[in-house]
């Protein structure tokens, strides 16, 4: 048998003996699959003039090659493993110091070394590896079967630095995996979260229907003087209640299913559907004035149900906002190739501040008067989006007013 094959047989025996029992796949994927170690490696062996170059990650017990750049054909790439007792690497971990000799059978610390006799080796370097925060990861190596002159100065400077830009490599891309799996356990949460929210509000309208119902019975008997002033409060309650759940329903629609869907149709009702929307209103908040004016001369294609869920959350944030005994004024009409449809109120102007994140999920005013989650004005951006449309905000003489712009679109199909 020659040198070589005898190399290659002792090394394979050693990997046979723990073949497959190695937990390091991470490891050796991530430094495998990287161009700085595969360049650091070829540096390594033109520098040095060696002819086999690896990284391995090396523990109390084990030896496992990460990369391997081999053109002395001993026969081992990635993931083979050796016997940890078999290799210098063991010293080199125990004592923080490296292992080097130019020729083995000169050198007067390892001459006769039965490690380099096994695998033939003459020339050798290993050099530790470590993390940024100190801990020992592997080590460096270069070897020959023939002498080099592995333990010059600028040759051992190199091999150092080389072995320090990998471990500071390491540290780095194992924070950048760290970080990523955080940020997979917070969109696998957020998920989660989402379907709750799915559910809870799917769950609510079954309760708030049966008020409803139960409501609309009331309304038929006959009613004290108490009942009367009592019953638009509940129906005020019951629609704030039943605009939540709508607009938990929509947000986590959009959420989960990667947006607010709409469905246009050509010469959509939506006169109809807005002024459905603000009787509904009118009903259940009595004390509030509404005026609407409406003039769509133009047939309209868009999703009529979904444009007034949006004008219904302008409408809530008006009554919620606005100054009570000032009427809230909805107007809607075609101009320079839109339709405006516009919700004004008499209050306090918008802080700047505030205007800038208005549209944004689960934002509030500073003075919001009830309960809310923040959710309505977001929505109603996310519908106008949707139609490829807009809201602007304008705070002018101590009226505040959002239009909803709208282009006109061609029929579908």
């Amino acid at each position: 048998m020659s040198d070589g094959d005898q190399r290659r047989a002792t090394i394979q025996d050693h990997a046979a003996f723990l073949e497959g029992r190695h937990d390091f796949q991470v490891d050796i994927e991530r430094l495998a699959t990287s161009d700085l170690v595969g360049t650091i490696l070829e540096t390594v062996m033109f520098a040095t003039n060696s002819r086999f170059a690896a990284v391995a990650r090396v523990t109390e017990d084990r030896w496992v090659a990460c990369r391997t750049v081999d053109e002395v054909n001993f026969g081992m790439s990635e993931g083979d493993e050796i016997e940890i007792g078999s290799t210098f690497c063991r010293s080199v971990r125990e004592t923080s110091e490296p292992v080097l000799f130019n020729d083995v059978a000169i050198d007067e610390t390892y001459r006769n070394h039965p490690i380099a006799t096994g695998f033939g080796i003459v020339s050798y370097a290993s050099i530790p590896i470590r993390r940024a925060d100190g801990s020992f990861f592997g080590t460096l190596c270069a070897i020959d079967t023939e002498p080099r002159d592995i333990k010059h100065p600028r040759a051992v400077a190199m091999l150092e630095m080389f072995a320090r830009i990998i471990g500071q490599g390491l540290e780095t891309e194992e924070r950048l995996v760290a970080q990523e799996r955080l940020v997979a356990q917070e969109r696998e949460m957020a998920r989660i979260q989402e379907e709750f929210i799915a559910v809870l509000g799917h769950d609510l309208r079954n309760p708030v229907a049966a008020l409803d119902a139960g409501l609309r019975q009331l309304d038929k008997e006959p009613q004290s003087e108490k009942a009367r002033r009592v019953l638009p409060l509940m129906r005020a309650s019951l629609r704030r209640a039943s605009d939540l759940i709508d607009n938990i329903m929509l947000h986590a629609k959009a959420r989960l299913g990667g947006g607010i869907r709409t469905f246009a149709t050509p010469d959509a009702p939506l006169a109809q559907a807005l002024a459905e929307v603000v009787e509904e209103i009118r009903v259940a908040a009595p004390e509030h004035r509404i005026d609407l004016a409406l003039s769509f001369d133009h047939p309209l294609c868009c999703d009529a149900p979904r444009i007034a869920q949006a004008v219904s959350n302008l409408l809530s944030n008006a009554l919620r906002h606005g100054t009570p005994g000032h009427p809230i004024e909805v107007r809607g009409a075609i101009r320079d190739g839109e339709a405006v449809i516009t919700v004004a109120n008499h209050g306090k102007p918008i802080p700047e501040d505030l205007r800038e994140k208005l549209f944004e999920p689960y934002q509030r005013g500073v003075e919001t008067r009830g309960e809310g989650l923040g959710l309505g004005l977001y929505i109603a951006a996310s519908i106008a989006a949707a139609h490829g449309g807009r809201i602007e905000l304008r705070c002018e003489d101590g009226i505040t007013s959002f239009a909803l712009h709208l282009p006109i679109l061609p029929p579908p199909g």
